[in-house]
C-alpha cells in the first residue's frame, strides 16, 4: 500500500519504525532480529535510511528489496539529492517499482565528508523539492514523503520561509511530512498549526526517538539537525547515575510524549529505533492506547 493510503484510512494513529543499513556485515543479522522483535507491535509501515555519497546506498537497495520480500511489511526507502543523478535515480525507482516498492522518502541529504558545500554535492537535484518534482512527474504510482523540522531548519532561520519551502515540496506532489526527533511536544503542535496557517493539509508525523545515554543525548544535540534538550530532561540525565538510569528517564520521557500524541488523535508515530528493539518495546508496553 502507499503510506498516504495507509494514514488516510486510519482510525487510530499508525506506527511505523526507522532503520538503517549497517555498515558491518556481521551486524545484518542483530538487525532482522530487531525487526522480527518489533514485528508483533503491528507497524503500518517501517522506513530505511540512505546514505550520502554512496556511503550506504546499495545497502540500503539491498535491505529494503529484502525486508520486502522476507516480512511482507511495507517499506519506505530513502532518497537523497546529495551525488545523485536522474539517470541514477530513475534506475533506483524503477528497480523499486519491479520489486513492489512503491513509497519513498524525498530528502536533500547531508554534505559528505570532503565537500566544501551542498552546492558541490548536488547534481540534478539542488533541493528535496526537486527530487520531488522529479519523482512525481516520472514515477507518479510511487508515494513521497518529505521531512519536517518541528524546532526550525537550522539553515532557514527565517520560521516563515522555511514552512513556505515545506509547502513547495507538498505542492509539488508529497503525500504526508514526517518530522525530525524534538523532545517537547509544543513544538510539534507548534509546527502543525503553522503548516495548517500556510495551507499545508497532508498528514504530518511526529518523530520520537528516546535518550537512552549521555553520550547519545549530548549526541542528538551536537548534529546539524540536533533537537533541543528540555530543561526538566536535561536535569533528570545529567543526575541519573549511569546509562541504565538515563535510558529509564528517556523511555518514560518518550512514553508521556506518544501518550499525549495518541490523546490528540494525530495519524501516526515514527520511531527512530537506531536498529534496537529494547527502547521501542518498553516504551508500547507503557502506554494506554
Amino acid at each position: 500500500m502507499l503510506v498516504k493510503e495507509i494514514l488516510n484510512a486510519a482510525i487510530k494513529p499508525v506506527f511505523s519504525f526507522e532503520f538503517f543499513p549497517p555498515k558491518k556485515d556481521e551486524d545484518w543479522d542483530t538487525l532482522f532480529e530487531t525487526i522480527l522483535a518489533l514485528s508483533p507491535l503491528n507497524p503500518s509501515y517501517v522506513s530505511v535510511t540512505y546514505g550520502a555519497g554512496g556511503s550506504t546506498r546499495s545497502k540500503t537497495h539491498s535491505l529494503v528489496t529484502k525486508i520486502q520480500k522476507e516480512t511482507g511489511l511495507t517499506v519506505v526507502s530513502h532518497l537523497t539529492c546529495i551525488c545523485s543523478d536522474t539517470v541514477e535515480t530513475g534506475t533506483i525507482l524503477q528497480n523499486y517499482r519491479e520489486h513492489g516498492i512503491n513509497n519513498v522518502l524525498a530528502l536533500r541529504g547531508d554534505k559528505p565528508a570532503g565537500t566544501a558545500s551542498i552546492a558541490e554535492a548536488t547534481k540534478d537535484f539542488p533541493h528535496a523539492v526537486d527530487l520531488v518534482r522529479f519523482i512525481k512527474s516520472n514515477f507518479p504510482d510511487i508515494g513521497i514523503g518529505v521531512a519536517g523540522f518541528p524546532e526550525g531548519h537550522p539553515e532557514v532561520p527565517n520560521r516563515i520561509k522555511e514552512i513556505e519551502y515545506l509547502k513547495e515540496k507538498v505542492d509539488a506532489g508529497a503525500d504526508y511530512i514526517v518530522t525530525q526527533l524534538f523532545f517537547d511536544n509544543r513544538d510539534y503542535f507548534d509546527f502543525v498549526e503553522r503548516c495548517a496557517i500556510a495551507g499545508i493539509t497532508v498528514p504530518i508525523i511526529p518523530g520520537i526517538m528516546p535518550v537512552t545515554t549521555q553520550k547519545g543525548m549530548f549526541r542528538m544535540s551536537e548534529l546539524a539537525l540536533g533537537a533541543r534538550i528540555p530543561a526538566p530532561l536535561l536535569k533528570k540525565v545529567l543526575a541519573a547515575e549511569n546509562d541504565t538510569d538515563v535510558a529509564s528517564i528517556g523511555i518514560e520521557w518518550a512514553t508521556d510524549q506518544v501518550q499525549e500524541l495518541i490523546d490528540h488523535h494525530i495519524k501516526g508515530i515514527h520511531f527512530y529505533t537506531l536498529n534496537m528493539a529494547d527502547a521501542t518495546l518498553r516504551i508500547f508496553n507503557h502506554l494506554h492506547q
